[in-house]
């Protein structure tokens, strides 16, 4: 991967900031002393200066001396944030990458400068492994400048680009996603316990079953429908368990869910 020259800083490091910190220098894509970690309490963060990392508590200083700008705070906390910073944005210099949900490039743009490239990116928590699956768009910035966050989240996981208006769906389908199919992976451990396994061995053959089925659709490039054909024989034992699911609303209450945490996600931040 050819190493970004610049400067980055990451605004509120948490997980998904410290994540996409480590995954950057892991792929090479830049090294730790490019990168800035801000936090209010920065002892958390000791740990990341013996690595190479630049820590502070001051979101100004840092993002005056950087180029490409990650705001990773939740969005109850984003307004104090950009008024901090709003004195020190150059817009011939800087880039704003958002992983806030619910916060629009515009929202952004009314606080820090109307004419700013503004770029929304939303990871989920497998980051951490550098298995996420990000989502990003943009109403204004170049397509270098895009390509540019492709290229950074590529480093940790899968990256799709989408129009903003989705953005809100994509944090219930990806980012809200995760508890969804790991709360399937636990009452599929619960169900084997039921039918006779310890737990430990129920939940290591539910979370590998999972990884398995993931992968055959990735690997294969097919359909959920047509792998599950090749497991359901007639008057089968798969399709009788199938079926029963449904009954009681499998299908329905994953998708009801989904749609109402993409409505949840859209109401997070308020421009106030």
């Amino acid at each position: 991967m050819e190493r970004y020259t610049g400067k980055i800083a990451i605004l509120g490091s948490g997980n998904i900031g410290i994540s996409l910190a480590k995954g950057l220098v892991k792929a090479s894509y830049v090294e730790a002393k490019q990168i800035s970690l801000t936090r209010r309490n920065i002892t958390k963060l000791s740990s990341f200066a013996e690595d190479g990392y630049v820590l502070s508590a001051d979101n100004a200083a840092v993002v005056a001396a950087s180029d490409i700008i990650v705001l990773a705070v939740l969005p109850q906390q984003l307004n104090d944030l950009m008024e901090q910073i709003a004195g020190v944005i150059d817009v011939q210099k800087h880039v704003v990458i958002s992983v806030a949900s619910g916060v629009s490039c515009a929202d952004i743009r009314n606080k820090l400068h109307e004419k700013l490239e503004v770029i929304r990116a939303m990871p989920n928590t497998a980051i951490a492994i550098g298995q996420s699956m990000t989502c990003v768009a943009t109403d204004n910035a170049s397509a270098s400048h895009v390509d540019e966050v492709v290229r950074m989240f590529e480093t940790v996981g899968a990256v799709v680009k989408i129009n903003e208006e989705l953005m809100t769906s994509a944090t219930a389908l990806c980012a809200c996603g995760i508890a969804f199919f790991l709360r399937a992976i636990r009452a599929a451990s619960q169900g084997g316990v039921e039918i006779g396994f310890h737990a430990d061995e129920a939940l290591k053959m539910a979370v590998q079953t999972a990884k398995g089925a993931a992968d055959l659709l990735l690997k294969m490039q097919s359909h959920p429908e047509q792998e599950i054909d090749k497991v359901t024989s007639p008057k089968g034992c798969t399709i009788a368990g199938l079926n029963e699911m449904e009954h009681n609303g499998f299908s329905s209450s994953l998708i009801k869910g989904i749609k109402l945490s993409a409505i949840k996600a859209g109401a997070l931040y308020t421009k106030e």
